[in-house]
């Protein structure tokens, strides 16, 4: 096998520029049918980004021959469902994020992935770009000494839509898992794992101060990293400001950098500070993906798979008392 040959299950907005061109321009890489459980949106998709193929189930398109692998990009409610679905056809998984409802779940996909040896993977695709590639190389070089605390910071207002009381499934604890904060704080988390390494413990506190839905909208946070790392953390979904920032405090200086905005990462030691701008792809999810197809090629090892992912799970399952 020289080439990959994907599926998406669930080719809704996430796949328009994020990932779906990804799938089609990463080398040794070619997506060849979507399926949407909308024919007409699915025949759209297809038209509008030269797909050969197109489905409004979810299993033909698992069953399709010409289907190597599978990337499942439906809401989390339907991750595992799907995941197990595709590891019976004895295909490679690749989950959007994050990665299942709970940690349980994500430890059934994990097994049933083993048992049928299937690849499972997850889209942290943070894991695989330059920007977040070179705060692991100055944390590996000591360029801050000994790492010693973190500080979490994501504080955004309530959106029009949510304000207005619109349906949306991302502040729905039975499709997403929670809301806003499992959304975005799992990127957040599962990138200081990627960088530090396990959160041994984790407590926290969650409410619903706005009352504009019924997930959490405010989550505090009290992590424990190995080595005895500690790290704060708080996010906010209903406040008058937008502001989100991690700061990596050392023996030697500080590392600050934003998860989600375009702004430079800056390391500040012996009273100066160094900036570095560096620009995410077009396609963000296109470095992971490019790793994924690699290692599926049997040419390198992915970054992001169901066990990393699944420890991300834990740590949210445990600040949201599931």
């Amino acid at each position: 096998m020289n080439k990959i040959r994907w599926g998406i299950i669930g080719c809704g907005d996430v796949t328009e520029v994020k990932s779906g061109p990804a799938l089609q321009k990463a080398n040794g890489s070619e997506l060849v049918a979507v399926m949407r459980r909308n024919g007409d949106l699915a025949k759209d998709y297809a038209q509008r980004h030269k797909v050969p193929k197109w489905y409004d189930d979810a299993q033909d398109l698992i069953n399709d021959p010409d289907v190597d692998a599978v990337y499942i990009a439906t809401p989390p409610s339907t991750h595992k469902e799907y995941s197990l679905a595709v590891a019976k056809a004895k295909k490679p998984v690749y989950v959007e994020k994050p990665m299942a409802l709970s940690h349980k779940e994500c430890q059934e996909m994990i097994h049933a992935c083993e048992i049928l040896s299937v690849p499972l993977f997850v889209a942290y695709y943070r894991r695989a770009l330059p920007r977040f590639l070179k705060i692991k190389s100055l944390l590996g070089n000591k360029a801050i000494g000994s790492i010693r605390a973190i500080n979490i910071q994501l504080y955004k207002p309530a959106t029009e839509s949510d304000i207005k009381g619109q349906q949306n499934w991302r502040v729905n604890p039975q499709v997403a898992g929670g809301g806003y904060f499992v959304d975005l704080a799992s990127h957040m988390i599962d990138l200081l794992q990627f960088f530090i390494g396990p959160i041994i413990s984790a407590a926290g506190h969650k409410s619903n101060q706005a009352g504009l839905y019924t997930a959490e909208d405010i989550v505090s946070a009290s992590l424990l990293f190995e080595d005895n790392i500690q790290a704060s953390g708080i996010w906010c979904f209903n406040t008058g400001i937008d502001f989100e920032q991690t700061q990596i405090l050392g023996s030697d200086g500080e590392i600050t950098y934003s998860n989600f905005m375009e702004t430079p990462v800056v390391l500040r030691r012996n009273g100066k500070e160094e900036i570095f701008n560096i620009d995410h792809p077009v396609h963000i999810q296109q470095p992971l993906i490019q790793r994924i197809v690699d290692e599926l090629l049997g040419k390198g090892i992915s970054p992001s798979r169901g066990t990393t992912a699944a420890k991300t799970n834990w740590v949210m399952d445990q600040l949201l008392a599931k």
